[in-house]
C-alpha cells in the first residue's frame, strides 16, 4: 500500500511537468510567439526586440523575487497555498493572450499578460521542483526527474498536435490537415492561432488536477512566529556564504549562463524560423513536434544515464551540442548554409534547421532533466524550495542577457540572424564554469567518478 502510495505520489509530480509544458512548447517557442512577432507587431525584427524586452523584464522580476519567496516559503508553514497563487497568475496570463489581434494597438497589455502567465510558471516551478528530492531515494533521483522532463514533452507534443490539426490557421485559412479552424473560429482574425492561449490555460487548469490530489503537503503545516524573518535570514547568511561554497557557487554560475542560452533558443527559434526562412505556423509547429518528441525521448535516455553516471556528464554533452547546433543556426539561412551559398529556392537550409531542431530537442530535454538533479545534489536537503529559489535565480538574474543581446545585437544589424549569435558565448562560458563544479556537491572532489547507483544511507 505504501508502494502504491508512492508511485501515485510520483505520478502527481510528473502531471505538473505535464500540466505546464504546453507554455513551453505553444507559447514561447512554436505558435503563440513567433504569431506575436509576424502577425501582431508592426514588422518581425521589430516583434523580436519587443518579445526580448518583454521577457527581459520579467526575468529580472523573478529572479529579484524568486529566492525571497523560496526561503520563505521553508520558514512560513504550507506551501500548497502559494502553488494554487502561482496557478491562478498562470492561468489569468495565458488567457490574456487571446486578445492578441493581428496589428492591434494592444502590444503592451498582450506583452503584460504573457509576462503575467511566465512569472506564475516560473514560481510554480521553484515549489515543485522543491518537493523532488522526497519521491525517492538519491540514486534515483535523476531517474524520476528525467521522467518527469520526458512526460512533459508528451504533452507539449499531444498540445501541438492539437492545435496545428485543428485550430491555427496557414496563410490560407486552413490548419494542417486542411480544416477550418474548430468551432467556427475566423481564420481572418487568426482565432485559430489567438486559441492557443485559452488552450493553454485550459490544459493546465485540468492536467494540475492530479498533482493537488496525488501530492501531499510535507513539512510543517503551520507557519511558526517570525518564519518569514528567519527564512529572510537564513537567505541572507548562504548568500553571503556563497562564494566559499565552491561547487555550488560554480554551478549556479554555469547553470546561469547554459540555462539563459538554452531559454534564448527556444524562444527565438521559431520566432528566427518565421523572419529568416520565412516559415509558416504549420512549418514552425512541425519543427516543434520534432524536437519535442526527440526532447521527450532524451529527457527519459539521459534520466537513465543521469542515475548511472551523474548528472555532470550529461550536462556537459548537452552543452557541447548546443555551442555546436547555435553555430550551425547563425551560419544558415535562404541563401547559405554554415556560409556556404546554396542555389535559389534550395530545401537544404529547412532540412538543416529541422535537424537542428532535433538536437536542441535531444539536449535540451536532457540538460535540463540533469539541472535540477544536480541542484538537488547541490542543496541542503533541509531547505530545498530556497536552494530551487536560488536556483531560478541562477535562471533569471542574467535573464536579461539572452534576450536583452539577441534585441541589442538584432537592433544594431537590422538582422535576425546576426541576433542570435550571442547564444554562442554564454553556452561556452557555462560550459567552463562546470569544470569546478563537484558531482556530488561539497563532498566530492571535481574530478571524481562516483559509482553508480551509491545509495545515500546513514
Amino acid at each position: 500500500m505504501a508502494q502504491d502510495s508512492a508511485r501515485r505520489r510520483i505520478w502527481g509530480w510528473y502531471f505538473f511537468d505535464w500540466a505546464n509544458q504546453p507554455f513551453h512548447t505553444l507559447l514561447l517557442t512554436f505558435v503563440f510567439a513567433p504569431y506575436f512577432a509576424a502577425s501582431v507587431a508592426p514588422d518581425p525584427a521589430t516583434g523580436q526586440a519587443l518579445w526580448g524586452w518583454m521577457l527581459t523584464l520579467t526575468g529580472v522580476g523573478i529572479a529579484i523575487l524568486a529566492p525571497v519567496l523560496g526561503a520563505v516559503a521553508d520558514s512560513a508553514g504550507p506551501k500548497r497555498p502559494w502553488i494554487v497563487l502561482w496557478s491562478v497568475l498562470y492561468v489569468t496570463g495565458c488567457f490574456g493572450l487571446w486578445w492578441a489581434v493581428p496589428g492591434g494597438d494592444n502590444l503592451l497589455f498582450v506583452l503584460m499578460a504573457f509576462g503575467l502567465g511566465m512569472i506564475g510558471l516560473e514560481f510554480g516551478i521553484i515549489f515543485t521542483n522543491a518537493i523532488l528530492p522526497s519521491l525517492g531515494p538519491r540514486e534515483e533521483i535523476g531517474r524520476i526527474s528525467g521522467s518527469g522532463w520526458a512526460f512533459g514533452y508528451v504533452a507539449g507534443v499531444l498540445a501541438l498536435f492539437i492545435i496545428l490539426l485543428f485550430f491555427a490557421e496557414n496563410d490560407g485559412g486552413t490548419t494542417l490537415i486542411g480544416l477550418d479552424p474548430a468551432f467556427g473560429l475566423d481564420p481572418a482574425a487568426r482565432e485559430g492561432t489567438r486559441a492557443v492561449g485559452p488552450f493553454t490555460a485550459l490544459w493546465y487548469a485540468v492536467f494540475v488536477i492530479p498533482f493537488f490530489l496525488w501530492v501531499p503537503e510535507t513539512g510543517s503545516h503551520a507557519q511558526t512566529p517570525g518564519a518569514v524573518r528567519r527564512g529572510l535570514r537564513d537567505l541572507g547568511a548562504l548568500l553571503k556564504g556563497l562564494p566559499r561554497r565552491r561547487s555550488l557557487f560554480a554551478y549556479l554560475g554555469a547553470s546561469m549562463l547554459y540555462r539563459d542560452g538554452l531559454n534564448g533558443i527556444y524562444t527565438f527559434g521559431g520566432i528566427y524560423a518565421a523572419g529568416v526562412l520565412g516559415w509558416s505556423v504549420t512549418q514552425i509547429g512541425i519543427f516543434g513536434i520534432t524536437a519535442a518528441v526527440i526532447g521527450a525521448l532524451f529527457a527519459w535516455v539521459g534520466g537513465r544515464a543521469d542515475s548511472a553516471f551523474g548528472p555532470k556528464p550529461v550536462i556537459v554533452s548537452g552543452v557541447a551540442a548546443l555551442i555546436a547546433v547555435s553555430l550551425l543556426v547563425v551560419t544558415t539561412d535562404r541563401t547559405m548554409v554554415l556560409g556556404l551559398p546554396v542555389a535559389a529556392g534550395s530545401a537544404l537550409p529547412d532540412v538543416v534547421f529541422y535537424v537542428c531542431g532535433g538536437v536542441i530537442g535531444a539536449a535540451g530535454g536532457a540538460l535540463q532533466a540533469a539541472s535540477r538533479t544536480m541542484m538537488v545534489r547541490q542543496g541542503n536537503p533541509e531547505r530545498m524550495t530556497e536552494g530551487f529559489g536560488l536556483y531560478a535565480l541562477s535562471g533569471k538574474a542574467t535573464a536579461f542577457l539572452a534576450p536583452g543581446l539577441i534585441a541589442l545585437a538584432t537592433d544594431l544589424t537590422g538582422s535576425q540572424r546576426a541576433g542570435v549569435a550571442p547564444l554562442i558565448v554564454l553556452f561556452a562560458l557555462g560550459l567552463i564554469l562546470m569544470a569546478w563544479v563537484r558531482p556530488h556537491g561539497e563532498g566530492s572532489h571535481p574530478t571524481a567518478t562516483p559509482p553508480p547507483h551509491r545509495a545515500m544511507h546513514p
